[in-house]
């Protein structure tokens, strides 16, 4: 605060040479500088600040060579961040063996052995199950991919996705090989999720990306559709989900390749009707009360979805499940009473229980009898 100085006791008073000037008087001492004292003042509170000043010019200067330099930098940056991105695929697909893509104008899609590019590395109590994919305009342009929950179908999909824009982007890709039709565009729908902010629900949010898709989706475009339909009533779902394939297969400007995952088993059904519509399901298979999902895609369609195992897997208590599986009964057998009334809430009949139900009367299925 008061600089430097030297301070001297009273009692010392007569012996400060004449060349101190004296600068504080207390109590006890004198406080004095010199010419020499205040210079080397000057220079030390003086420093910090000549230091910032010189730093600001210094740094001045560099921006202004940087600034003439612009246009080197950024090529430079380019080609580095090329060149890094260039050098991580090649690492990467060295490291998990991965194959060279053959890309082409042709409207297809065959791809053999298909990994999924992120859980091919993440997946350690299990191997990962490689699959094939064949896509086209003449026999296969649209597939129906049914299977249980948990079994792989929403996996399998993504992974056809990733696998087509990483060979687009000039990547190898992890499949033993495959050969690419470039698309103009890749439509996804996918997942479950609602739009609080905008006050749409998980259904709206689907529709309104399923719009987007019919709406621009070209020829050349990759679609893939995983349970469209599922956030509204049964009819309603499956409705909605028939129109769309149809509308998927039936329009020349949309006739693009595409996945459809679904667990409504009735759409199996256009494979009847519709040339280009093929059905595929993920193979498992069961072990007195349990399921064990192969993860390997099969041609041809399923009739099950396992969802109670799924249920048994997550622990839902015991009585719940063995009153779905009641229930899930009565659904399959379409169970009315005479009075037209669902039997859904019916139960199996116990040991001594002598109690007759009312006569069964199966209605028909609409879908197989249209």
């Amino acid at each position: 605060m008061f600089g430097y100085y030297i301070e001297v006791t009273k009692a010392n008073l007569d012996m400060v040479p004449d060349n101190y000037i004296r600068k504080q008087t207390l109590v006890n001492a004198e406080r004095f500088i010199t010419p020499e004292l205040k210079e080397l003042e000057n220079k030390v509170l003086g420093a910090e600040e000549k230091s910032k000043a010189l730093e600001y010019d210094l740094f001045q200067n560099v921006r202004e060579h940087v600034v003439a330099k612009t246009d080197r930098i950024q090529a430079t940056a380019r080609a580095v961040a090329t060149l890094d991105v260039l050098a991580s695929l090649a690492e990467t697909a060295a490291r998990n063996d991965y194959s060279r893509p053959q890309l082409t104008e042709e409207r297809m899609l065959d791809i053999r052995d298909g990994r999924h590019p992120v859980l091919d590395n993440l997946m350690r109590q299990e191997r990962f199950v490689p699959n094939d994919t064949i896509l086209d305009v003449n026999d296969h342009q649209l597939a129906i991919i049914t299977g249980p929950n948990m079994a792989g179908k929403s996996t399998y999909i993504r992974q056809v996705a990733l696998l087509v824009l990483m060979a687009q982007m000039g990547s190898f890709i992890p499949a033993k090989s495959a050969t690419i039709g470039i698309v103009d565009r890749i439509f996804t729908r996918v997942g479950a999720a609602d739009d609080i902010a905008r006050g749409q629900s998980t259904f709206m949010v689907e529709m309104v990306e399923t719009a987007n898709i019919l709406n621009n989706a070209t020829d050349q475009s990759l679609i893939i559709l995983d349970e469209i339909g599922r956030g509204t009533s049964t009819f309603d779902g499956l409705s909605l989900a028939w129109a769309v394939a149809e509308y998927l297969h039936d329009t020349p400007a949309v006739k693009a390749r595409t996945l459809f995952a679904t667990h409504y088993h009735e759409l199996t059904e256009l494979a009847l009707t519709k040339p280009n519509v093929k059905n595929f399901n993920v193979a498992v298979r069961e072990w007195g009360d349990k399921v064990i999902f192969l993860r390997k895609i099969l041609e041809g369609g399923t009739d099950k979805s396992y969802g109670i195992h799924v249920a048994r897997l997550a622990g839902l208590p015991k009585e719940v499940l063995d009153r779905a599986n009641e229930v899930l009964s009565n659904l399959e057998g379409n169970a009315i009473t005479k009075a037209g009334k669902p039997k859904l809430a019916r139960h199996r009949k116990k040991d001594g229980d002598t109690r007759d139900d009312e006569e069964e009367v199966r209605q028909p299925n609409l879908f197989n009898d249209w």
